[in-house]
Protein backbone atom coordinates (compact mmCIF):
# COMPACT_ATOMS: atom_id res chain seq x y z
CA UNK A 1 0.00 0.00 0.00
CA UNK A 2 1.35 3.43 -0.98
CA UNK A 3 2.00 5.98 1.81
CA UNK A 4 -0.86 8.45 2.15
CA UNK A 5 -0.71 12.22 2.26
CA UNK A 6 -0.98 13.91 5.63
CA UNK A 7 -3.85 16.36 6.11
CA UNK A 8 -4.63 18.52 9.15
CA UNK A 9 -8.39 19.11 9.22
CA UNK A 10 -10.04 21.93 11.16
CA UNK A 11 -13.56 23.29 11.41
CA UNK A 12 -16.79 22.25 9.76
CA UNK A 13 -19.22 23.68 7.27
CA UNK A 14 -20.47 23.45 3.70
CA UNK A 15 -17.44 25.33 2.34
CA UNK A 16 -14.18 23.35 2.08
CA UNK A 17 -10.88 25.20 1.68
CA UNK A 18 -7.68 23.35 0.79
CA UNK A 19 -4.38 24.90 1.91
CA UNK A 20 -1.08 24.04 0.16
CA UNK A 21 2.16 25.34 1.69
CA UNK A 22 5.34 26.41 -0.07
CA UNK A 23 8.60 24.54 -0.57
CA UNK A 24 10.33 23.60 2.66
CA UNK A 25 7.22 24.18 4.78
CA UNK A 26 4.40 22.09 6.17
CA UNK A 27 0.73 22.40 7.07
CA UNK A 28 1.61 24.42 10.19
CA UNK A 29 2.40 27.42 7.99
CA UNK A 30 -1.35 28.08 7.75
CA UNK A 31 -2.14 27.95 11.47
CA UNK A 32 -2.85 31.65 11.98
CA UNK A 33 -4.76 32.07 8.71
CA UNK A 34 -6.98 29.06 9.34
CA UNK A 35 -7.70 30.18 12.92
CA UNK A 36 -9.30 33.34 11.49
CA UNK A 37 -11.53 31.37 9.09
CA UNK A 38 -12.73 28.46 11.23
CA UNK A 39 -14.97 27.08 12.66
CA UNK A 40 -17.28 28.38 9.93
CA UNK A 41 -15.48 26.53 7.15
CA UNK A 42 -13.89 23.13 6.77
CA UNK A 43 -10.13 23.65 6.31
CA UNK A 44 -7.78 20.93 5.07
CA UNK A 45 -4.08 21.80 5.24
CA UNK A 46 -1.87 19.29 3.42
CA UNK A 47 1.75 18.38 3.89
CA UNK A 48 2.91 18.30 0.28
CA UNK A 49 4.59 15.11 -0.96
CA UNK A 50 8.16 14.94 0.33
CA UNK A 51 7.39 17.28 3.24
CA UNK A 52 6.62 16.67 6.90
CA UNK A 53 4.24 13.80 7.55
CA UNK A 54 3.95 13.24 3.79
CA UNK A 55 7.69 12.65 3.48
CA UNK A 56 7.24 9.02 2.46
CA UNK A 57 4.75 10.04 -0.23
CA UNK A 58 7.50 11.13 -2.60
CA UNK A 59 5.97 12.55 -5.79
CA UNK A 60 8.65 12.46 -8.45
CA UNK A 61 7.99 15.13 -11.02
CA UNK A 62 7.54 18.02 -8.61
CA UNK A 63 4.41 20.16 -8.72
CA UNK A 64 2.65 18.09 -11.40
CA UNK A 65 2.94 14.88 -9.42
CA UNK A 66 1.92 16.66 -6.23
CA UNK A 67 -1.18 18.01 -7.99
CA UNK A 68 -2.15 14.52 -9.14
CA UNK A 69 -1.60 13.08 -5.65
CA UNK A 70 -3.77 15.69 -3.94
CA UNK A 71 -6.55 15.42 -6.53
CA UNK A 72 -6.55 11.66 -5.96
CA UNK A 73 -6.76 12.19 -2.21
CA UNK A 74 -9.67 14.61 -2.61
CA UNK A 75 -11.45 12.05 -4.77
CA UNK A 76 -11.07 9.42 -2.05
CA UNK A 77 -12.57 11.92 0.40
CA UNK A 78 -15.40 12.55 -2.09
CA UNK A 79 -14.68 16.26 -2.14
CA UNK A 80 -15.60 17.47 -5.60
CA UNK A 81 -16.01 21.26 -5.19
CA UNK A 82 -13.30 22.91 -3.14
CA UNK A 83 -11.56 26.25 -2.78
CA UNK A 84 -7.78 26.07 -3.25
CA UNK A 85 -5.26 28.30 -1.48
CA UNK A 86 -1.60 27.80 -2.39
CA UNK A 87 1.65 29.57 -1.54
CA UNK A 88 4.76 29.54 -3.72
CA UNK A 89 5.29 25.89 -4.76
CA UNK A 90 1.84 25.20 -3.32
CA UNK A 91 0.50 27.91 -5.61
CA UNK A 92 1.91 26.09 -8.61
CA UNK A 93 0.37 22.85 -7.34
CA UNK A 94 -3.02 24.53 -6.85
CA UNK A 95 -2.90 26.03 -10.36
CA UNK A 96 -2.08 22.66 -11.91
CA UNK A 97 -4.92 21.06 -9.95
CA UNK A 98 -7.35 23.66 -11.30
CA UNK A 99 -6.11 23.08 -14.84
CA UNK A 100 -6.39 19.30 -14.52
CA UNK A 101 -9.86 19.29 -12.96
CA UNK A 102 -11.46 22.75 -13.26
CA UNK A 103 -14.95 21.53 -12.41
CA UNK A 104 -13.80 20.52 -8.93
CA UNK A 105 -12.35 23.94 -8.06
CA UNK A 106 -14.68 26.67 -6.81
CA UNK A 107 -11.97 29.34 -6.45
CA UNK A 108 -8.20 29.74 -6.59
CA UNK A 109 -6.21 31.98 -4.22
CA UNK A 110 -2.50 32.10 -5.02
CA UNK A 111 0.15 33.69 -2.79
CA UNK A 112 3.39 34.49 -4.66
CA UNK A 113 2.79 31.39 -6.79
CA UNK A 114 5.55 29.37 -8.39
CA UNK A 115 5.58 28.81 -12.13
CA UNK A 116 4.41 32.27 -13.21
CA UNK A 117 7.83 33.35 -14.47
CA UNK A 118 11.28 31.80 -14.88
CA UNK A 119 13.13 33.95 -12.31
CA UNK A 120 13.76 32.40 -8.90
CA UNK A 121 16.24 33.10 -6.11
CA UNK A 122 18.01 29.76 -6.34
CA UNK A 123 20.81 30.48 -3.85
CA UNK A 124 18.36 31.52 -1.12
CA UNK A 125 16.07 28.52 -1.66
CA UNK A 126 19.02 26.11 -1.64
CA UNK A 127 20.28 27.72 1.56
CA UNK A 128 16.79 27.35 3.06
CA UNK A 129 16.61 23.69 2.00
CA UNK A 130 19.90 22.96 3.78
CA UNK A 131 18.97 24.82 6.99
CA UNK A 132 18.44 22.47 9.93
CA UNK A 133 19.00 24.47 13.13
CA UNK A 134 16.46 26.93 14.50
CA UNK A 135 18.75 29.91 14.01
CA UNK A 136 19.45 28.95 10.37
CA UNK A 137 15.77 28.42 9.64
CA UNK A 138 14.85 31.72 11.29
CA UNK A 139 17.51 33.57 9.29
CA UNK A 140 16.30 32.08 6.01
CA UNK A 141 12.66 32.91 6.76
CA UNK A 142 13.67 36.48 7.64
CA UNK A 143 15.62 36.74 4.36
CA UNK A 144 12.53 35.59 2.45
CA UNK A 145 10.24 38.05 4.25
CA UNK A 146 9.74 41.78 3.92
CA UNK A 147 11.93 44.38 5.64
CA UNK A 148 11.61 44.21 9.40
CA UNK A 149 9.39 41.13 9.43
CA UNK A 150 10.08 38.72 12.30
CA UNK A 151 9.35 35.00 11.64
CA UNK A 152 6.84 33.67 14.21
CA UNK A 153 8.35 31.31 16.78
CA UNK A 154 5.72 28.63 16.15
CA UNK A 155 6.63 28.56 12.45
CA UNK A 156 10.35 28.26 13.18
CA UNK A 157 9.64 25.46 15.66
CA UNK A 158 7.36 23.59 13.24
CA UNK A 159 9.86 23.75 10.39
CA UNK A 160 12.70 22.73 12.73
CA UNK A 161 10.80 19.67 13.95
CA UNK A 162 9.88 18.77 10.37
CA UNK A 163 13.53 18.80 9.31
CA UNK A 164 14.45 16.58 12.27
CA UNK A 165 12.60 13.67 10.62
CA UNK A 166 15.05 11.12 9.15
CA UNK A 167 15.59 11.81 5.46
CA UNK A 168 13.74 15.14 5.40
CA UNK A 169 16.72 17.46 5.05
CA UNK A 170 18.26 15.46 2.22
CA UNK A 171 14.90 15.31 0.45
CA UNK A 172 14.66 19.10 0.57
CA UNK A 173 18.23 19.60 -0.62
CA UNK A 174 17.68 17.23 -3.55
CA UNK A 175 14.37 18.85 -4.48
CA UNK A 176 15.80 22.36 -4.31
CA UNK A 177 18.68 21.40 -6.61
CA UNK A 178 16.19 20.22 -9.25
CA UNK A 179 13.70 23.04 -8.74
CA UNK A 180 16.30 25.83 -9.04
CA UNK A 181 18.62 24.32 -11.64
CA UNK A 182 20.36 27.16 -13.46
CA UNK A 183 18.56 29.53 -11.08
CA UNK A 184 15.45 29.22 -13.24
CA UNK A 185 12.12 27.55 -12.51
CA UNK A 186 9.65 25.80 -14.75
CA UNK A 187 6.72 27.93 -15.89
CA UNK A 188 3.03 27.39 -16.55
CA UNK A 189 2.24 28.67 -20.08
CA UNK A 190 0.06 31.79 -20.23
CA UNK A 191 -2.34 30.10 -22.67
CA UNK A 192 -3.13 27.53 -19.98
CA UNK A 193 -3.80 30.21 -17.37
CA UNK A 194 -6.33 31.76 -19.76
CA UNK A 195 -8.42 28.59 -19.42
CA UNK A 196 -9.07 29.12 -15.71
CA UNK A 197 -12.55 30.57 -15.39
CA UNK A 198 -13.17 30.15 -11.67
CA UNK A 199 -12.48 33.20 -9.46
CA UNK A 200 -8.70 33.63 -9.26
CA UNK A 201 -6.96 35.95 -6.81
CA UNK A 202 -3.19 36.41 -6.97
CA UNK A 203 -1.50 38.02 -3.96
CA UNK A 204 2.11 39.20 -4.15
CA UNK A 205 4.42 41.05 -1.76
CA UNK A 206 6.02 44.07 -3.38
CA UNK A 207 9.36 43.21 -1.72
CA UNK A 208 9.38 39.49 -2.54
CA UNK A 209 13.06 38.38 -2.68
CA UNK A 210 12.28 34.84 -3.88
CA UNK A 211 9.90 35.30 -6.82
CA UNK A 212 9.90 38.87 -8.22
CA UNK A 213 6.57 40.67 -8.13
CA UNK A 214 6.86 41.59 -11.81
CA UNK A 215 5.88 37.98 -12.58
CA UNK A 216 2.33 39.16 -11.90
CA UNK A 217 2.38 41.79 -14.65
CA UNK A 218 1.17 39.60 -17.51
CA UNK A 219 -1.63 37.67 -15.80
CA UNK A 220 -4.92 37.07 -17.64
CA UNK A 221 -7.26 40.05 -17.31
CA UNK A 222 -9.87 38.08 -15.36
CA UNK A 223 -7.37 37.31 -12.57
CA UNK A 224 -7.64 39.66 -9.59
CA UNK A 225 -4.25 40.93 -8.37
CA UNK A 226 -3.54 42.16 -4.84
CA UNK A 227 -0.16 43.74 -4.07
CA UNK A 228 0.84 43.64 -0.41
CA UNK A 229 2.99 46.68 0.20
CA UNK A 230 6.35 46.17 1.95
CA UNK A 231 5.73 42.42 2.29
CA UNK A 232 8.05 39.68 1.11
CA UNK A 233 7.50 36.08 0.07
CA UNK A 234 6.16 34.59 3.31
CA UNK A 235 2.72 36.20 3.15
CA UNK A 236 0.79 33.79 5.40
CA UNK A 237 3.35 34.34 8.16
CA UNK A 238 3.85 38.08 7.58
CA UNK A 239 0.20 39.12 7.26
CA UNK A 240 -2.13 36.28 8.32
CA UNK A 241 -5.07 38.61 9.01
CA UNK A 242 -4.85 40.13 5.54
CA UNK A 243 -4.49 36.74 3.87
CA UNK A 244 -7.48 35.38 5.79
CA UNK A 245 -9.57 38.31 4.55
CA UNK A 246 -8.41 37.80 0.96
CA UNK A 247 -9.31 34.11 1.16
CA UNK A 248 -12.67 34.96 2.71
CA UNK A 249 -13.49 37.40 -0.10
CA UNK A 250 -12.28 35.23 -2.96
CA UNK A 251 -14.20 32.19 -1.77
CA UNK A 252 -17.38 34.30 -1.90
CA UNK A 253 -16.93 35.30 -5.54
CA UNK A 254 -18.71 33.57 -8.40
CA UNK A 255 -16.72 33.93 -11.59
CA UNK A 256 -13.94 35.93 -13.21
CA UNK A 257 -14.23 39.67 -13.81
CA UNK A 258 -11.98 42.40 -15.11
CA UNK A 259 -8.92 42.58 -12.92
CA UNK A 260 -8.47 45.36 -10.36
CA UNK A 261 -5.00 45.95 -8.96
CA UNK A 262 -5.21 46.39 -5.21
CA UNK A 263 -2.63 47.44 -2.68
CA UNK A 264 -2.47 46.98 1.07
CA UNK A 265 0.18 47.15 3.73
CA UNK A 266 1.26 43.92 5.41
CA UNK A 267 0.58 45.25 8.88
Amino acid sequence: MLPSLHVAETGAGSKTIIFLHGFGGCHAAWRDVIAMLTPGVRALAYDLPGHGNSLECQATGGAKSAARAILADLAVRRLNKVHLVGHSMGGAVATLMALADPESVASLTLLSPGGFGPQINGPLLRRYAAATGRSEIRACLAAMSGPGSVPPDHIVDAFFLMRARPGQSQALVDAAAVMTKGDRQGTIPRELLDRLHMPVMVVWGTEDPVLPVNQAESLPLHFHLHHVLEAGHMLAEEAPDLIAEVVRRNTRRRGGRQRPVLGAAAS
